[in-house]
């Protein structure tokens, strides 16, 4: 077995980026918006005159840029620093452009620079929030090069400065409130990014451990094959020797220790065939009522009668390929309802559209607040057996590399309950074969 990345933990980041660039895109039509009210207002109330084919057209070209952004982001993929960087480049230069008709460094809404310098030191690396800020630079520099001056009509031209303050004020409030609503948004796709990153880490540290868990078995498993086959030798041959032959209690015990080889040797194969891929390396093909039948019955013959109860709600049998990995740890959890509920267990098997459900209830004292609370991770046990507490742990893994899931529960009439949900889909057989 070796040790495969996990591709989802490139998955976080990748999708940060996309809604990182959906508020940037949210953003640019506040400002498509608000800049067709600005110029509505400058040439209609204040009667302000606008060099309005260069403004309208810049406004025509962010709309654009959104409707691109957004054919963009419905084709998928991870969206990249660089991809976030040239659009913010792209909102610096159509802001210079724009206040270079309008008036240059003495328009007071020169100030939403800042808003794309917050904006980039949050978003990117810090490599590319300083080229935003190189930007923004040279932008300002550009601006007292030939702007276009801003005519003002008789009532404001006594008193510019008044109304480069009223401007300013404006600006302040606008950059302001942009900054709470957007930036608080964005730390949050950063912060929900990090805990998703965390989990995919953990993920991966907890498969890397059942990595080391299954080479650990196999080891073992082939180790133990070599002692188990001459003790399986040995006691055949006892069996025949004329001397022990006439001893019909030494023949039972005989028969009894076979028997007790054989188990150990089945165990044995199981691990061997379960210590690889989750199909393991010999798949054979089932339906899922058989696949459940043989281990309801295989829990039924290792105890009393009438102590396994199986509730078979599935309906019409769907083919699937027997997995040897999930067969093991789904009996390990009928064993170990098994243990704390010697009298009784309900195995109860349904479906939900193409999701098989197993339920595994019994009648023991149920799980205490810490294993509902940690359920799933390794070495958490009500046994106090050093090493104990991976069968649960084990099951979430094998069903998660199907696709599905577990869940425990305590039941109200006292006794715990197991549910464990699989996708037909990803048992199914092959296309092309029976």
């Amino acid at each position: 077995m070796t040790a495969i990345p996990d591709p989802s933990l490139a998955l976080p980041e990748a999708d940060a980026g996309r809604r990182n660039l959906t508020l940037l895109i949210q953003l640019r039509w506040l400002a498509v918006g608000g800049q067709l009210a600005t110029i509505g207002i400058a040439t209609g109330l204040m009667g302000i005159t606008l060099p309005l084919v260069p403004l309208l057209a810049t406004i025509l070209l962010l709309a654009s840029i959104n409707v691109a952004s957004r054919v963009r982001l419905h084709r998928g993929g991870a969206v990249t620093n660089g991809e976030l960087t040239a659009a913010l480049l792209f909102d610096v230069a159509a802001l210079a452009w724009q206040l270079h008709h309008s008036g240059g460094l003495a328009n007071p809404f020169a100030s939403l620079f800042l808003l794309q310098v917050v904006i980039g030191a949050i978003l990117l690396t810090p490599r590319s929030s300083w080229a935003i800020v190189a930007a923004t630079l040279a932008a300002l520099a550009a601006l007292r090069i030939g702007p276009t001056p801003l005519v003002l009509p008789p009532r404001y031209a006594g008193d510019p400065l008044g109304l480069y303050l009223k401007g300013s004020f404006v600006c302040f409030v606008l950059i302001a409130v942009l900054l709470v609503a957007f930036v608080t948004r964005i730390s949050r796709n950063l912060r929900d990014r990090d805990a998703a990153l965390a989990a995919a880490r953990q993920r991966a540290a907890e498969e890397d451990h059942i990595v080391r868990m299954g080479l650990l078995a196999s080891g073992a498993a082939h180790e133990l094959g070599t002692p188990l086959s001459t003790l399986s030798v040995l006691i055949g041959d006892w069996k025949g020797a004329p001397r022990f032959a006439a001893d019909a209690e030494l023949q039972e015990d005989l028969a009894d220790m076979d028997a007790a080889v054989q188990r150990c040797k089945t165990i044995v194969g199981g691990i061997l065939m379960s210590a690889g891929e989750a199909r393991g390396e010999a798949p054979q093909l089932t339906t899922m009522r058989r696949f459940l039948t043989e281990i309801v019955e295989d829990s039924r013959a290792a105890r009393m009668p009438g102590t396994v109860a199986f509730n078979d709600l599935f309906g019409a049998d769907v083919a699937i390929v027997s997995d040897p990995a999930l067969r093991q740890v789904i009996g390990n959890v009928v064993d170990n309802a098994a243990e704390v509920s010697p009298d009784w267990i309900g195995i109860t098997a349904s479906r939900d559209g193409d999701m098989a459900v197993i339920e595994i209830v019994d009648r023991g004292p149920g799980f205490s607040d810490e294993m509902l609370e940690h359920f799933g991770q390794p070495y958490r046990s009500t046994k106090g057996r050093p090493g104990g507490g991976l069968g649960l742990f084990l099951l979430v893994n094998v069903v998660r590399k199907l696709g599905g899931g577990a869940s425990v529960t305590n039941r109200a009439a006292g006794g715990a309950r197991v549910r464990i949900f699989l996708p037909l889909s990803a048992l199914a057989p092959p296309e092309g074969e029976p």
